[in-house]
């Protein structure tokens, strides 16, 4: 696997800001890895936007997964983090706010059979991630693990020039797939 950086996945979407609300082109990826597929689709609306995903080349269940989301997907990646040979669908959403925190939609391929909501738990579900944090996430799937990465705030809300690197690793949890915390980094 080639080495890849997080990137600022708001690079590349074009965001429209008026009368408090923003909306974007709508978002269409299709990835695939393993010779399992993945179609992404959004309009991007600023109010009641969804995501929907289209899985081919799954044994048992390929049928569209659509939900409902707050924000606008900026991207979408496809790795195979726990390197299962059944790969894993990332899709980034930038939520409301000048804070541009991030959030996550994943599937993750069961034996690639059909597929199963992949958790990120919140960053006050694991101690002390969420000192300072005041947004402007970026994630990434690199090199067998999930990234978050965003600067450290002062009490003041501004940065304080450091930045902190959550690397997660994907589990099996009792319901699906967890990004569990393996290394917390500070730079």
């Amino acid at each position: 696997m080639k080495k890849k950086n997080i990137v600022n996945l708001l690079a590349g979407t074009a965001l429209v800001m008026g009368a408090g609300l923003a909306s974007a082109a709508p978002f269409d990826k299709k990835e695939e890895l393993q010779g399992i597929s993945f179609h992404v689709t959004s309009p991007n609306k600023a109010a009641g936007n969804t995501v929907r995903i289209v899985p081919a080349g799954l044994q048992a269940d390929n049928s569209p997964i659509e939900m409902d989301i707050t924000g606008l997907v900026t991207g979408a990646e496809v790795a195979d983090i726990n390197v299962d040979r059944s790969p894993e669908i990332y899709i980034y959403v930038l939520e409301p706010g000048a804070e541009k925190r991030m959030s996550l939609v994943a599937f993750s391929a069961n034996k690639k059979k059909s597929l199963s909501a992949i958790y990120l738990p919140t960053l006050s579900e694991s101690r002390g991630a969420d000192k300072g944090y005041c947004g402007n996430d970026d994630m990434a799937a690199v090199e067998g693990t999930f990234m978050r990465r965003f600067p450290i705030c002062g009490k003041d809300q501004q940065p304080t020039g450091k930045t902190r690197q959550l690397q997660y690793k994907l589990k099996p949890g009792e319901a699906g797939w967890q990004l569990k915390l393996d290394k917390k980094m500070e730079f």
